[in-house]
């Protein structure tokens, strides 16, 4: 069994989903999918926050409005059928964030904030399940916020070990499926109220299943060839390098790699399950 990881920049449209079904249909074993929100939408679900916070409620539906409409002409250009279920379970996603944003926030910005933002891997997952479905490879929608679970401590969950592995191993369980399809970032209290797991939380939950699930190793997906000696946006001469101790990797993220995060990097040490960053 693996744990596959796809970031933002993976699922930004169309075609970029579509890629992700050839990736996988490559694979006979059992994956993990873990996905996060599409394209920038995290960073449109932060500016929807900021004036939900201070009820600027025009601007707040033009933002709404342009969030839908990405995820829609990404739904165009996958699915001809416009009577597929897929549209009527992202609708049914758009009227739950919309009936969420027609209420008053608390005085806990962070509490509010954790109960929007996951919004975005809700619609990736939802999107990306269905195709993969429609597409001919049996998948299953996990919601992982049922299994992972944490303290109250929203923005920067701390994980539940004891729970959440009982959880994980009772829930993710392969029958007819290959593939089961889940979100990367969240997790939720006891009480089922959404947590963020921080800064690159989506590798963590992957790194997170794979210890739980003792899965063979973790893929993270990238627009890069790999873990590279430099920023190319920066440099013109990067050097891919091919292998890396878990503490080098620790180290290089230590001194500002973006690459991986030393979160990510100790549920896998603690395993002994490899690493891969693809392209």
């Amino acid at each position: 069994m693996f744990v596959f990881k796809f970031g933002g920049a993976s699922v930004k449209n169309a075609d970029a989903v579509k890629n992700i079904f050839t990736i996988l249909q490559g694979y006979s074993e059992n994956i993990v999918v873990v996905v996060s929100a599409m394209g920038k939408t995290t960073n449109a679900l932060e500016k929807i926050i900021e004036n939900f916070f201070i009820r600027k409620e025009k601007v707040l539906k033009e933002e709404f409005n342009q969030l839908k409409e990405y995820h829609y002409t990404i739904l165009n250009g996958l699915f001809d059928d416009k009577d597929h279920e897929v549209f009527a379970d992202i609708e049914n996603v758009f009227e739950e964030l919309a009936a969420r944003l027609d209420t008053d926030p608390t005085l806990n910005y962070d509490f509010d904030y954790d109960q929007i933002i996951g919004f975005g891997e809700i619609l990736s997952t939802k999107i990306i399940s269905h195709y993969l479905q429609m597409s001919g490879l049996t998948s299953r929608w996990m919601d992982v916020r049922k299994v992972l679970k944490t303290d109250n401590n929203f923005r920067e969950g701390r994980i539940d070990w004891d729970l959440s592995s009982k959880l994980v191993k009772e829930q993710f369980e392969f029958k007819k499926e290959q593939i089961l399809v889940t979100q990367g970032f969240l997790a939720s209290t006891i009480n089922n109220l959404t947590v963020s797991l921080g800064r690159e939380g989506s590798d963590y939950t992957a790194a997170i299943l794979a210890h739980i699930l003792k899965s063979k190793s973790v893929t993270i997906w990238k627009d890069v060839p790999g873990v590279l000696n430099a920023d190319p946006k920066y440099f013109d001469d990067t050097v891919l390098i091919e292998k890396l101790s878990y503490l080098d990797a620790i180290e290089l993220a230590y001194y500002g790699t973006s690459v991986i995060h030393p979160k990510t990097i100790k549920p896998l040490q603690n395993k002994n399950i490899n690493l891969y960053v693809r392209s």
